[in-house]
């Protein structure tokens, strides 16, 4: 029983030593770039009222939801995604506010998923909400604002696939899908299943000119080539309002500098039904996984009272961090440790020693030295809890030790 408490459940995990490092090295680079394109911190409660996410709002599945109790019998839930509750904060400290509103968060959200899936079911996000503006600028801002803050981090090789919903929208409605069918369609979009689209298109009876189109979803996913040639397939309001948006966003993302990191998906479909224009996501090898993704959600603000456009995203830190480990790229360390080893009749120059170090904005890890363990032992420990220098106070003098 006692070796069984030392495991976690299923589906999350301790986070520590060089990989907590590097987890929170990446928090801090990101959190940065947020702030620099002037966005302000908000946090929000771990869990919230069950209706914030419930069906209507178009986050995560109740069957996925982690659900409790309080002691007045309202049910609660962990929050599986971080929009609805920042939704819900602006709208209520923010419900008269016309000029657009930015805000930035840092937090852990948890999905009750399957376990067959060997997915976590507690990761962090780390993200940006744009809200009370529904410009073409504020999505190509927040796509670059994705962009840069992958950058910053170090990743080099990545890729953002930008679809917009109204394209599918549009499809759907020129095919005249039952809602039955629709919903079976963004599953089998969703697993990139085209085998299956041209199965359930071909027995709805879809005219051929729209039925078309669905097969050749595969084949409309690249550069901004796609939407040009998207134009001469098939049109209605829905369909030309999102490829107009999609061009716009791209020619704006030229000038930020990052067209070579954009794709165009015209097949995207999220599974967050809250969205309701440009949706992305960001991929890299090392996982299967996306690291990031986002959309404009224009109508989930109205559910709480505020007539507000909105568009953000979210980078998972936990699959950016396994991403960036497998492609051994280098984290960039911020300041090493150093230890101060001394003998028990030395410890109040121990004391003073470090308080010196500090107020030099110097961390420091004290350390009474043990007969059982000599110094060559002291050494690797201290390499080993990324520690740069050790001083040794003994009865003769204070011997520096350089580690790296």
């Amino acid at each position: 029983m006692e070796k069984k408490l030392l495991h976690t459940p299923e589906g999350v995990r301790d986070i520590y030593n060089n990989e907590c490092e590097n987890k929170l090295y990446l928090q801090g680079v990101i959190h940065r770039t947020l702030k620099s394109y002037g966005y302000s911190d908000i946090q929000t409660p771990t869990f919230e009222f069950f209706d914030i996410f419930n069906k209507e709002k178009g986050s995560v599945p109740s069957k996925d939801l982690y659900k409790f109790f309080d002691r007045e019998g309202n049910t609660l839930v962990l929050r599986p995604d971080m929009t609805p509750s920042i939704a819900r904060a602006a709208s209520k400290y923010y419900m008269d506010e016309q000029m657009p509103l930015r805000f930035c968060y840092n937090g852990n959200t948890f999905i009750n998923n399957a376990e067959h899936q060997g997915k976590l079911k507690e990761v962090t996000h780390i993200g940006s909400e744009l809200i009370g503006d529904n410009t073409s600028d504020a999505d190509a801002e927040i796509i670059a604002i994705t962009i840069d803050s992958l950058l910053k981090s170090g990743l080099v090789d990545f890729q953002i696939e930008v679809g917009h919903a109204d394209y599918f929208k549009g499809l759907v409605e020129a095919a005249n899908l039952q809602e039955d069918k629709i919903e079976e369609l963004k599953i089998l979009l969703s697993n990139k299943n085209y085998f299956g689209v041209e199965e359930l298109i071909s027995e709805c009876g879809v005219p051929e000119n729209v039925r078309k189109v669905f097969t050749m979803l595969p084949e409309l996913v690249g550069s901004a080539d796609v939407i040009r040639s998207a134009k001469n397939l098939i049109s209605n309001d829905k369909i030309n309002t999102a490829l107009d948006r999609m061009e716009k966003v791209y020619n704006l993302l030229t000038i930020y500098g990052y067209e070579k990191y954009v794709s165009f998906d015209l097949g995207f479909i999220s599974n967050y039904s809250y969205y309701t224009g440009i949706v992305f996501g960001a991929y890299t090898y090392g996982t299967g996984d996306a690291i990031a993704n986002g959309g404009r959600y224009d109508n989930l603000l109205s559910q709480f009272g505020k007539d507000a456009p909105a568009i953000g995203f979210c980078i998972n830190l936990d699959n950016l961090l396994v991403a960036m480990t497998r492609q051994k790229i280098q984290f960039q360390k911020t300041t090493y440790k150093q230890i101060i080893l001394y003998e028990n009749s030395l410890c109040k120059e121990a004391i003073e020693l470090g308080g010196k170090l500090r107020a030099s904005d110097i961390n420091v890890e004290l350390i009474r030295r043990s007969s059982k363990f000599t110094i060559e032992e002291y050494e690797n420990f201290a390499k080993n809890n990324f520690a740069s220098r050790i001083y040794y106070i003994n009865d003769n003098e204070t011997t520096q030790i350089e580690l790296r």
